[in-house]
């Protein structure tokens, strides 16, 4: 790990500005992603995220896949600005897609009753918590990324294309590469009005 965990944590951020320059492997990434999934916490266990990382013609496929869904639902005279923004995401090195297994959140609901209600609360909470542990680690190992929130307005064009399960529930999608352009200021609330300390 290029950083220890207090820094990475500070110095991750969404980096819009992104190149596909190699800062280091596909095997490196596939090792940083497989970590967080293997290692993130959820609740009875249900392990229910999945994962699917895309590399080189498979990252660009599925930018196109979005902006091709974008272009049906956002007015021509506005598509410039939407369109550059994706470009921006497909300029990156890949792509890690965040699905939820939803025949293990049901089958939990069926096993017990009483939190029936909470577990789809939970898959999300525990999603959130393996979209951050990645991209901490991508940080970590000195890429750039950020997340976005595509779905469902591209689930079943990313299903088609990569055969994913029906139960898989796509979540978020986190573009990243090596980061280019300033690191922006981040203005940050007072530390005292956001944690209360009782002793």
């Amino acid at each position: 790990m290029a950083k220890d965990f207090y820094q990475a944590v500070k110095d991750r951020y969404s980096v819009y500005q992104i190149s596909d320059q190699k800062v280091v492997s596909e095997e490196r990434i596939e090792e940083v992603v497989k970590f967080a999934v293997e290692h993130t916490p959820y609740a009875f266990n249900s392990q229910s995220g999945r994962v699917v990382v895309l590399f080189n013609d498979n990252h660009d496929k599925l930018w196109e896949i979005t902006k091709q869904e974008l272009k049906k639902i956002v007015p021509e005279q506005d598509f410039a600005g939407t369109e550059a923004r994706i470009n921006s995401f497909k300029a990156g090195y890949g792509t890690v897609l965040f699905f939820e297994d939803q025949s293990i959140v049901r089958g939990l609901q069926e096993q017990m009753e009483l939190y029936k209600d909470n577990f789809p609360i939970w898959s999300e909470q525990a999603s959130g918590m393996l979209q951050y542990v990645v991209w901490t680690a991508l940080e970590a190992e000195g890429l750039g990324a950020t997340l976005q929130h595509y779905n469902p307005l591209i689930d079943q064009g990313v299903r088609a294309e990569w055969g994913i399960p029906e139960d898989w529930l796509l979540r978020a999608q986190m573009p990243f590469g090596k980061p280019e352009g300033e690191r922006p200021a981040k203005e940050q609330q007072s530390i005292e009005d956001r944690v209360k300390i009782f002793k």
